[in-house]
C-alpha cells in the first residue's frame, strides 16, 4: 500500500512538474499577434498606436531633440569632486534587474575591449539580481547604497556618474492588474527612479531606458508575455511625460528646478520571436541565457557606438 502510493504521488509530482514547465501566459496564436512597438506596420495595440516616441515616431520629436543635445553636450570627463579635468572620468551606470545585471555584465566585457570606445568613459554594473522596480522607489532603500559600493568599487565617485541605462520591470506584473494598470504602475515607479538618481547623482545629464526583452517562453509568472511587451508603454509614456512638460521630470534649469535628467529610449530589446529562440534563455525561460546575454550586450553596444545622442560621450574622439 505504501509503495502504491509512493508511485502516484511521484506521478502526480511529475504532472505537476510538468504544469509547471509549461509556457506562462498567451498561446502561439496571440504571440504572434504581438508587433515590435518599432515596426512601421503596428497600427494600434489597446488603443495604442506604434512608435518608440508615439505616433509611429522612433525618434525624438525635433525640440525634445534639441534640449537633450544640449544637455548631453554637457558631459565630459570630470575628477571626483565632479570639476572638468583632462585626465577625468565618464561613468556610465547600469540600473535594473537581474536580466539587466546579467546582460549588462556581458556587456561590460565586451565594450571594454571595444577599440572606438573612449578611455574617459568608466562602465559600472550598478543593478542587482532580485531587485524589481518597487524596490528602487525609496530614496533611502539599500539598493542605493549597494549601487554606491559598486561606483566606489569601480574607483570612481557618485559625481563622475552622467549617463545611465535603465531597464527594469515588475515582478508579477500581473498581479499589478490587466493593461494599462501594470503598466501604469511600471511608468510612477520608473519617474521616481529617475528622479532618486538625479539627486543622488548630481551631474547625471541622461538615462536611457529599454523595456524588456521577449517574454513568450517563460516558465514563470514573473514577466511574461504580454506583460513583456506592454512594459514599453510605461518608458515611452514617461518619456512623453517629460516632453509634455512635467515639473517632476524636468531637466532644462532654463525652464525651473531641475528636478530629473533628460530621457530617451536606448535600444529596443522587444522583437518576439523574429530575434528570440527559447534556446537564447535560461530553463525558466525569463531570464537570459548565454545567446540572449550576447544579443543585448550587442544591441546596445550598437546604440552606444552610432546613436548619434550617446556617439558623442562614449565614443573616442578624433
Amino acid at each position: 500500500m505504501i509503495r502504491t502510493i509512493a508511485l502516484l504521488l511521484a506521478v502526480l509530482l511529475t504532472q505537476e512538474g510538468k504544469k509547471q514547465a509549461a509556457p506562462v501566459g498567451p498561446g502561439a496564436e496571440e504571440l504572434a499577434k504581438l508587433v515590435p512597438l518599432t515596426d512601421p506596420g503596428f497600427g494600434e495595440y489597446k488603443g495604442e498606436k506604434g512608435g518608440l516616441y508615439g505616433e509611429g515616431r522612433n525618434d525624438p520629436p525635433e525640440a525634445h531633440a534639441e534640449r537633450v543635445g544640449r544637455e548631453i553636450a554637457q558631459i565630459r570627463p570630470l575628477d571626483g569632486e565632479g570639476k572638468p579635468a583632462a585626465d577625468g572620468k565618464i561613468v556610465f551606470l547600469a540600473l535594473g534587474m537581474s536580466n539587466t545585471r546579467r546582460e549588462f555584465e556581458v556587456f561590460k566585457e565586451k565594450a571594454d575591449a571595444l577599440p572606438s570606445k573612449s578611455p574617459a568613459v568608466v562602465i559600472v554594473n550598478g543593478s542587482l539580481g532580485g531587485k524589481d522596480a518597487p524596490r528602487w522607489t525609496d530614496p533611502s532603500a539599500a539598493v542605493w547604497t549597494q549601487v554606491d559600493e559598486a561606483v566606489q568599487g569601480a574607483g570612481v565617485t557618485v559625481r563622475q556618474v552622467q549617463a545611465v541605462w535603465l531597464k527594469q520591470a515588475c515582478a508579477g506584473a500581473a498581479g499589478y492588474g490587466e493593461f494599462p494598470k501594470h503598466a501604469r504602475t511600471l511608468q510612477k515607479a520608473l519617474g521616481l527612479i529617475v528622479q532618486h538618481a538625479r539627486a543622488r547623482y548630481p551631474n547625471l545629464r541622461v538615462v536611457y531606458l529599454s523595456s524588456r526583452i521577449y517574454g513568450g517562453y517563460a516558465r514563470t509568472p514573473l514577466n511574461p508575455e504580454p506583460y513583456a511587451f506592454e512594459g514599453a508603454f510605461a518608458v515611452r509614456w514617461l518619456i512623453q511625460d517629460q516632453m509634455a512638460g512635467k515639473p517632476e521630470l524636468n531637466f532644462d534649469s532654463s525652464r525651473g528646478a531641475v528636478k530629473a535628467p533628460a530621457l530617451l529610449w536606448g535600444p529596443y530589446l522587444w522583437a518576439g520571436g523574429r530575434v528570440w529562440k527559447e534556446s537564447d534563455f535560461d530553463k525558466d525561460g525569463t531570464h537570459p541565457g548565454d545567446e540572449a546575454k550576447r544579443k543585448v550586450s550587442e544591441l546596445l553596444a550598437a546604440f552606444l557606438t552610432q546613436d548619434p545622442r550617446a556617439r558623442p560621450w562614449f565614443v573616442r574622439g578624433p
